[in-house]
């Protein structure tokens, strides 16, 4: 999800800010750590603001999981749900 983001050249503080949550939420989603959970507008949103389509953003949600999975960057625990 960071590659994303980071594609139209905003930051995790532009993106929370935006969709009205925390920046936490942001770095846990590009970890893998959690998974995103919005409101419909807040998803319309995201998708608005890293210019993608839904199946865009589930693959990007998708890789982030996965390299969390395999030992990424500050790994602790299993992932949630968020």
């Amino acid at each position: 999800m960071k590659q994303l983001r980071e594609r139209v050249k905003l930051s995790p503080a532009d993106v929370a800010s935006q969709l009205e949550i925390s920046v936490s939420s942001i770095n846990n989603w590009e970890a893998g750590r959690t998974m995103p959970k919005l409101r419909l507008d807040q998803f319309i949103e995201l998708i608005r603001l890293y210019q993608c389509n839904a199946e865009d953003l589930e693959h990007a949600h998708k890789q982030s999981q996965q390299k969390y999975l395999q030992g990424g960057p500050k790994r602790r625990g299993r992932p949630s749900k968020e």
